[in-house]
């Protein structure tokens, strides 16, 4: 997992401290109350309280001083802590670090947050002392967490308000087993303050073309990552994933694309040869190739020089039935320059994650 703590901590620090906008931000603070869905069966009996907590945040506030600012409505950009008592003595508390956007609709009244980050669990999975706890695996956790607000800023001296709904997730996204996962739904009402009012500048109007186009790109991509199949101990592996694409850029915010993906993962080799010795009624050939070709569609949505993507695909070559023919992928992009890319993105089949993948790419 400090893999995945270094990765996801590089990516998005690599775009946030390149802002160069007016030093005017916010900080904020929600206390949340709510409940544990049980999406998964095999957490219901995690489900014993409602979980409570506390979000911090630091918001750096844009005004269009860059062409994607105005472009998404001038939003902000920053960091949060994240407290959660889980309310169960198996699940004990998370601490969580997040790098976050908040997006402004309905004359800047309704925020709508997403946040992506890393949290510490005080009491995951051991064989011996905490073998109830299905949910978390492992000691750190990728997390995400959604939050939408009614926000007023600066109501008296800088001084504002918010209420409304936020969802956190937690997952070690199949690096160790167990990996179940929690969701938390719950209400958060919270104050905000907005330090340097009086310096704030006016929002900037935008002066870019709206029409945007790009002759069709090549992208060849390279991940990697480790993980381990549901069956509690039989180890973690390596994977390697090649990804060769075509997108095509219909406006300076989204391309779509089209593609192939070769899937070498080594926790499925072992999976096989697990259920040939151990299952002999379900009659599974050792020798079964472990390898899968897959082709995709996918959307990428630009900012700056941050992408998120989004890809559904289908395996064309599968000689073992894993999770069902049909697999996606979520997750973020970072260019250096026009054409090299470093990515982190999480492959699943529908709900259920097989790994995170740290990529690096290049698109001519």
């Amino acid at each position: 997992m400090k893999y995945l703590i270094v990765g996801v901590l590089c990516l998005t620090s690599s775009f946030l401290f390149a802002q160069e906008d007016p030093d005017v931000f916010t900080l904020d603070a929600n206390y949340f109350y709510g409940t544990i869905l049980e999406h998964n069966p095999d957490i219901a009996h995690l489900i014993t309280d409602h979980p409570t907590g506390l979000i911090l945040s630091y918001n750096k506030k844009t005004y269009g001083f860059k062409p994607w600012e105005s472009r998404y409505n001038y939003p902000d950009w920053g960091f949060s802590f994240i407290y959660q008592d889980m309310k169960n003595q198996y699940l004990g508390e998370n601490y969580g670090m997040y790098a976050h956007y908040n997006f402004y609709f309905l004359k800047r009244d309704l925020n709508f947050r997403i946040g992506q980050g890393i949290a510490y669990t005080t009491n995951p999975y051991d064989k011996q002392t905490n073998y109830t706890n299905g949910a978390y695996g492992s000691d750190f956790l990728s997390t995400t967490y959604l939050m939408l607000n009614y926000k007023k800023e600066n109501v008296y001296k800088g001084l504002g308000f918010q209420a409304g709904i936020s969802v956190i997730h937690y997952s070690n996204a199949n690096v160790r087993a167990p990996n179940n996962s929690t969701n938390t739904f719950a209400f958060n009402v919270g104050a905000n303050y907005l330090f340097d009012d009086d310096k704030e500048p006016e929002f900037q109007p935008s002066t870019e073309n709206k029409k945007y186009t790009e002759k069709i790109k090549y992208n060849l991509a390279f991940r990697a990552g480790i993980n381990e199949s549901d069956i509690i101990g039989t180890g973690q592996f390596p994977f390697y994933n090649v990804s060769f694409y075509a997108d095509k850029r219909i406006n300076r915010k989204s391309a779509f694309q089209v593609g192939a993906d070769v899937f070498f993962a080594e926790f499925l080799k072992e999976l096989i040869y697990f259920y040939s010795v151990a299952y002999p009624e379900r009659q599974v050939d050792p020798d079964t190739d472990y390898k899968r070709v897959g082709v995709f569609v996918g959307h990428e949505l630009f900012i700056n020089k941050l992408s998120v993507i989004a890809q559904l695909g289908y395996y064309v070559y599968y000689p073992y039935d894993f999770e069902g023919r049909i697999y996606n992928r979520i997750g973020l992009k970072r260019y250096f320059g026009d054409q090299f890319f470093g990515a982190i993105t999480l492959k699943a089949h529908g709900a259920k994650a097989e790994g995170v993948e740290f990529g690096v790419g290049v698109r001519l």
